[in-house]
């Protein structure tokens, strides 16, 4: 069987909790994934990056999936318009250890730089500067999207819209993105002016928050999810904007544009069984935060360091054992405020091993774009007997919140939740079933839910 033909591969997300076997097929040209397209076969095909989708939505059980990664070349970069035009198998990584030298930088990233451009496009990634930026889909001009049929249309917000909202955020389930343009952001250095607190309770973050974050580019707080009583909801806090020129150290000036970052470690293929608990997580917790500082002001940090540590320690998610973690994101409205408190002790039920909570800005016309205003807690939670009924309360603080939960991390929601989680969706399927009607793009994901 060749490459470009499939072979049979065992799939799972980063999380590893629901691997299935699909043909995974490595086209090198967008000829080759039409044809894989037209002959997907009744199980369905859906594209695939760098597999760093928590959950399922690029899984496709029996069916077949297409490796992107092939398609990964930088087409033009327009240096006075700030923009670049790029395949969609390409990484941040390559963008931007390719740009960040000419002095662009990419608009959102989120935790790690491990994401293909087609991959940020499908999830509509978000990262530290919501709150001013906006997500992912909000720096697309354009796209190139292969249809169920094999033809390509090109696709923004000003040429046909829905279609392109509907794509973006869509997880995969509209068409394959083949090459985008984005809106780049213009940088002084690779480096990051920072400002380090540290909060005492939730109140006293949030407090913080909603007081001062507008002066940020970046804003991020890592939370104790094990805290608890007076302490509930204490955090350190780190927030920032793009260091000039005249930031850095006079002696990295020369260099001030330079990025090269790769990982340092690499976890081992296994680890004993419940190395991630109870005790080993609090005594981390209790150390990061004696080792913060009270208060902080204007460090230089660079920009791997900063927004992507845990790219530092490659494939960090073996720490969590052969059962794998669920991470679990999710947004409440502004006014909402005791939906996260709840949320944070519900999951004392639990080990969350490691939490993050940002302020979201206005969202996008995406029907399933995560991001809404409001408050979104991350968790990563390591998967035990009591995980699951523990991410089910979840929901049902969520719900009465008005919140909704983050497709791309998700392995387990259900369809009657994601259905109240997301009004918008009855548009999304009515411009899925226009340009799908056979329902071609399938994964896990869309079985799981309905779609």
């Amino acid at each position: 069987m060749s490459a470009a033909t499939g072979t049979r591969e065992l799939l799972s997300g980063w999380g590893r909790t629901a691997p299935t076997a699909a043909d995974v097929a490595t086209p090198q040209s967008a000829d080759e994934v039409a044809d894989l397209v037209r002959a997907a076969g009744p199980r369905g095909v859906v594209a695939r990056g760098l597999g760093r989708s928590y959950g399922d939505p690029a899984q496709n059980a029996g069916g077949r999936v297409l490796d992107l990664r092939g398609l990964d070349r930088v087409l033009d970069v327009d240096l006075p318009g700030g923009r670049v035009t790029v395949e969609a198998g390409a990484s941040l990584d390559a963008l931007m250890h390719l740009l960040l030298p000419l002095g662009l930088f990419v608009p959102v990233t989120p935790g790690t730089r491990n994401v293909t451009v087609g991959g940020a496009v499908a999830a509509d990634v978000h990262g530290k500067d919501h709150h001013v930026s906006g997500s992912f889909g909000d720096h697309v001009e354009s796209l190139d999207l292969l249809l169920a049929d094999g033809s390509v249309r090109t696709v923004g917000p000003h040429a046909d819209p829905e279609l392109f909202w509907a794509t973006v955020g869509g997880m995969g389930l509209t068409g394959v993105v083949l090459r985008a343009v984005l809106r780049m952001r213009r940088v002084e250095t690779s480096s990051v002016l920072v400002d380090t607190e540290r909060a005492r309770d939730l109140d006293d973050l949030m407090a913080r928050l909603t007081a001062t974050d507008a002066q940020y580019t970046y804003s991020v707080a890592w939370v104790d999810c094990l805290a608890h009583g007076k302490t509930l909801g204490r955090a350190v806090l780190t927030r920032g904007w793009p260091a000039t020129r005249e930031q850095v150290p006079a002696g990295a000036r020369s260099a001030a544009l330079s990025f090269s970052a790769r990982p340092r470690l690499s976890a081992p293929d296994a680890f004993p069984p419940g190395l991630v608990n109870r005790l080993t997580v609090a005594a981390l917790n209790e150390l990061w935060w004696r080792k913060a500082p009270q208060e902080r002001r204007g460090q230089v940090q660079g920009i791997a360091p900063f927004f992507h540590p845990l790219d530092g320690i490659g494939s960090w998610h073996r720490a969590y054992g052969a059962r794998g973690f669920a991470q679990y994101q999710f947004v409440v409205p502004f006014g909402a405020e005791r939906a996260v408190e709840r949320a944070l002790e519900v999951l004392q039920e639990t080990v969350p091993a490691l939490a993050v909570l940002k302020r979201f800005g206005p969202g996008n016309p995406g029907p399933l774009s995560f991001p809404v205003p409001g408050w979104t807690l991350a968790v990563d939670v390591p998967v035990t007997a009591t995980t699951g009924g523990v991410l089910r309360r979840l929901d049902e603080v969520v719900l009465e919140a008005g919140g909704r939960v983050y497709l791309a991390k998700d392995a387990r929601l259900a369809p009657d939740a994601l259905r109240a989680m997301y009004p918008e969706l009855p548009r999304w399927l009515d411009v899925r079933r226009r340009v799908d009607p056979d329902g071609t793009f399938r994964s896990d994901l869309a079985r799981r839910l309905d779609l």
